[in-house]
């Protein structure tokens, strides 16, 4: 079955679901004065599941996958950004942990979704 729209992707429902995790944890960074790093996180975060509807609107599935793998790429910046707010104990090793996990696992999805794109490779995706 192909999806209609994206938000039957199950890839895109679990990053706006971990988007909404981090935006939850970040409010501690204010506290902190740390602004740029809360901001940085909450962009980055967001731009997951974006990139992800980007990508499902493109005409080909050469294209989709093109913004898949700069999903991809996100959930790396994620991580090191939930690694330098676990050094400055923002956050604890677990939440670190969890968080880091769960990107691990869109990254995983996005990696299985590419393989399938170029596998199939339609030039029309309308």
């Amino acid at each position: 079955m192909r999806a209609s729209c994206v938000e039957e992707l199950q890839v895109y429902q679990k990053a706006l679901i971990a988007a909404d995790a981090i935006s939850a944890i970040t409010g501690r960074f204010e506290r902190a004065g740390d602004w740029e790093l809360q901001r940085q996180l909450r962009a980055a975060s967001g731009r997951v599941p974006a990139h992800i509807a980007e990508g499902f609107g493109q005409k080909t599935d050469r294209h989709f996958a093109y913004y898949l793998y700069i999903a991809r790429g996100t959930t790396k910046e994620i991580r090191a950004h939930l690694s330098v707010a676990q050094l400055r104990l923002y956050i604890t090793d677990a939440e670190c942990s969890t968080h880091s996990e769960r990107y691990d696992e869109i990254a995983r999805m996005l990696t299985g979704l590419i393989r399938h794109l170029e596998r199939e490779d339609r030039t029309s995706r309308g």
